[in-house]
């Protein structure tokens, strides 16, 4: 089964190149994106079913690799404002008082996440760093509902952390 797809992924090198420069734009992405196909492909040759489309199988891994990092870049911020007077942007007449500070520190808020079990903590920090839930049941490789009512729970946990803190200020 493996030196079929080989074989078949030797037949199809081109075109999957092709498709990946067309997809990043830049032959150095574009190899990356093909490795990361080719690895994803070899790794998942058990599911690859006999008598179907190769191609399009490939192209669809290479589509997924593709949008997924690109995703991953948004997430980050990765594009960049180049205009020259991005720090003026969105500062309007108005200024806004936050008054976040009078209530809890930002240290205070870091040391009651580090409290979360383990099992809260990680799914909680990936979706305050802006990943979807089903993003990061794949990443932690736990189901989907697992991963909503650990983020649940621990928000609630830390929300009770937060207003103990309130209470004990005032």
């Amino acid at each position: 089964m493996l030196a079929s797809i080989y074989d078949q992924l030797g037949k199809i090198n081109q075109s999957l190149r092709a498709f990946a420069l067309k997809l990043t734009g830049n032959l150095s992405d574009a190899n990356d994106l093909y490795q990361d196909t080719a690895l994803r492909i070899i790794s998942n040759a058990d599911k690859y079913r006999e008598g179907t489309n190769f191609k399009a199988w490939a192209v669809t891994i290479m589509r997924n690799i593709f949008i997924n990092n690109y995703r991953k870049r948004v997430r980050r911020g990765t594009i960049l404002d180049q205009t020259p007077n991005n720090y003026y942007l969105n500062s309007g007449e108005v200024g806004v008082a936050n008054d976040g500070e009078s209530n809890a520190s930002y240290e205070e808020l870091l040391q009651m996440v580090g409290t979360l079990p383990d099992e809260f903590k990680e799914p909680f920090w990936m979706a305050f760093k802006g990943y979807k839930y089903d993003e990061i049941a794949e990443e932690l490789e736990a189901p989907l509902g697992t991963i909503k009512s650990r983020i649940f729970f621990a928000r609630r946990k830390l929300r009770k952390m937060y207003e103990a803190a309130n209470l004990e200020r005032a």
